[in-house]
């Protein structure tokens, strides 16, 4: 595992397995630094280990960094869970995956990800106190984050249009998001409310002909997404999907999107750099889940406080835009030095 490229002094990383309900899953704790580390537990079907604790290591360590520049006081983690689950079997091995997450102790604090959902997470609290994006109480934050996720995204998307095309407005933009699970098409309803012209693509057929009923969308293979022509390419899928041969084609000014890890290598990013192309970093601009998740996990139910910490993306990402220009240095580096800078003890 040491010398795995994912690797970067990660705290802990656990392999769980449970042979009673087939439970697979690797929790990986990147950071404890600035408080327990936070982070959602995704369901996927990996081809072997290696690529699930590839996966595990890459999440976690961008918690760290998200959390750091979101001022949260979590450090950063992930769990992974190596699918396929049966249907039939899937409360068990969420209810073990809680156990897992007790044994911990509190070092790690789990909630939905890709291929989890609120009651996947409500099995899991029978088991642990240390688990969020729980059911919506009364008067409280709660349940999926995917639309606090998608607002922070649009509102990140806003800025790097501002900076990079000097336009208030996103009216008549086009935007190609990639991916439209509950972040995705929360997204394309944020886009569509401000005018956007919305090209998408999901590997969900049914699902792409849907954002033609709701919001008169263009559909493209997902083979075309990345590279068709647009204003924004908004990757909400899986991540490292932008390679250096993708950014090489890129017709797009600006990439700034959900997805996790955007950038396959860091050289994709100094082909965006070079290419006049705009890169909003992933973690940056798509904490607005794990804020709501933190507010919910505190207790805190006051939206105003949410909403804001949300629209601090936006600033932040002006920051960030600004630094790299004046620096002449690629963006995403001037967010690793910010979020390094943040990732002490609390």
């Amino acid at each position: 595992m040491f010398d795995l490229p994912a690797y970067d002094a990660h705290e802990k990383v656990v392999d769980v397995n449970d042979p009673e309900t087939g439970l697979k899953a690797i929790i990986a704790i990147h950071s404890t630094a600035r408080g327990p580390a936070a982070g959602g537990c995704r369901l996927w079907t990996y081809a072997g280990p290696s690529e699930a604790r590839t996966d595990a290591l890459r999440l976690s360590r961008g918690m760290s960094y998200k959390n750091a520049m979101a001022d949260l006081p979590f450090g950063g983690g992930k769990a992974v869970i190596m699918g396929p689950v049966e249907p039939q079997n899937r409360e068990a091995v969420f209810a073990a995956f809680g156990r897992a997450v007790d044994s911990l102790g509190g070092q790690y604090i789990t909630a939905e990800d890709v291929g989890v959902g609120v009651a996947d997470m409500m099995v899991v609290a029978r088991e642990t106190k240390y688990v969020s994006g729980l059911a919506k109480a009364k008067g409280q934050v709660g349940g999926d984050p995917s639309p606090f996720t998608a607002r922070g995204v649009r509102i990140g998307i806003e800025a790097a249009v501002k900076a990079r095309l000097n336009r208030d407005s996103l009216e008549g933009l086009r935007v190609a998001v990639q991916g439209l699970g509950n972040v995705g098409g929360y997204l394309c309803e944020e886009l569509y409310e401000r005018g956007a012209k919305l090209i998408v693509a999901d590997i969900n057929a049914a699902r792409a002909e849907e954002m033609i009923d709701r919001f008169g969308a263009e559909v493209v293979d997902v083979k075309d997404i990345l590279t068709i022509e647009a204003d924004v390419v908004a990757p909400c899928a899986l991540g490292g999907i932008i390679t250096p041969e993708i950014a090489e084609n890129l017709r797009a000014g600006i990439v700034a999107g959900a997805a996790n890890n955007q950038l396959s290598v860091p050289d994709a990013g100094a082909v965006l750099q070079r290419r006049g192309v705009l890169y909003a970093p992933d973690y940056v601009i798509n904490a607005g889940g794990i804020i709501a998740v933190s507010a919910e996990y505190h207790g805190e139910s006051n939206l105003a406080a949410i909403d804001a910490q949300i629209e601090a993306i936006g600033p932040r990402l002006h920051d960030i835009f600004d630094r790299a220009r004046k620096e002449h240095r690629l963006t995403q580096d001037v967010a690793d030095t910010l979020a390094r800078a943040k990732m002490v003890r609390v």
